[in-house]
């Protein structure tokens, strides 16, 4: 099977040896999403709301990248920096998915990647399965 890598200027560059995304088959696989400003590398300022934001349209810019979208995600997983920020979040993250429902991980990290609040990850289809 083919392993296809998935890169955008549309999300964070990876700053390490992984891919932003893969593709394999049917599924594209992302790497974590933290709330860095694509255009400048820097993580945006605010609270949880505000990261949750970034982080999740850096998600679903990959997706589109990769030839998919918030609608053919499958299962996420997000990791708070904080328990206490989860109703925050939900909030943020309920507008992105709305009516579409993936499966979900939510976990406290005791320490995320340059301090960020949120990181979040998906397993899609590719657009072009049924």
């Amino acid at each position: 099977m083919n392993v296809t890598f998935i890169e955008t200027e549309k999300a964070p560059a990876a700053i390490g040896p992984y891919s932003q995304a893969v593709r394999v088959g049917s599924f594209i696989f992302t790497s974590g999403q933290i709330p860095l400003d694509p255009a400048t590398g820097q993580v945006v300022e605010g609270d949880i709301k505000a990261q949750a934001e970034r982080a999740l349209e850096n998600l679903k810019a990959l997706l589109e990248a990769a030839g998919s979208g918030l609608a053919k995600v499958v299962k996420t997983t997000v990791f708070l920096q904080n328990m206490d920020d989860f109703a925050a979040f939900n909030e943020v993250y309920s507008r992105y998915f709305a009516d579409h429902r993936p499966a979900r991980s939510l976990v406290a990290a005791a320490r995320l990647p340059r301090g960020v609040l949120v990181e979040v990850e998906a397993i899609a289809l590719a657009q072009d399965n049924g």
